[in-house]
């Protein structure tokens, strides 16, 4: 009998030699990068901004004005683009947009997946109109924004490749651009 506890002894010793811990780097025969040498910093300059509004107007370029700008909205209320709009696909529109909205900016996402007559879509630190957003759908050039019961809370059109301007039904304009 004690035969056999000098051989379980044995067995259960070899197993755990071969149990011992072993890592493997794939780096170790690698020589270490050399340190890097310190570089020269130029000096810093300093001095006092001049107040709020005192800045010299030649260093800025001349905001553009209406007058010479043409700046394209839809009417609120209104579904027609107008005729310089680009044709729009409901798959080219599917994704996350950046929006600007009466001077805020928030982002918008816009799926597939059915919702009433349109798609679901939804916005995030967007104000105004937009926080009410549930779906959307294309209407001809114009996507038209819906909210959650199914009133259209705003429109854009194709404008550019990546950028879409239009309006809300308050009268805000809309631009979304990627």
């Amino acid at each position: 009998m004690q035969f056999r506890y000098v051989v379980a002894g044995v067995v259960v010793a070899i197993s755990l030699a071969g149990c011992q811990r072993t890592s493997y780097n794939p780096y170790s025969d690698l020589p270490s990068p050399a340190p890097l040498q310190a570089q020269p910093v130029p000096s810093v300059q300093s001095g006092a901004l001049p107040p709020p509004g005192a800045a010299d107007p030649s260093q800025f370029p001349a905001a553009p004005t209406t007058g010479n700008t043409a700046v394209a909205s839809l009417p609120p209320g209104s579904s027609d683009a107008p005729p310089t709009a680009l044709d729009v696909t409901k798959e080219s529109m599917v994704g996350n947009w950046r929006v600007s909205n009466g001077g805020t900016t928030c982002d918008m996402f816009l799926t597939l997946t059915n919702l009433g007559s349109g798609s679901r879509g939804g916005t995030r630190g967007c104000a105004g109109d937009l926080t009410a957003m549930g779906s959307w759908e294309v209407n001809g050039k114009t996507v038209l924004f819906k909210n959650r019961n199914g009133d259209i809370i705003g429109r854009v059109y194709k404008s550019a490749d990546t950028r879409f301007d239009g309006t809300t039904n308050s009268g805000q304009p809309i631009s979304l651009s990627r």
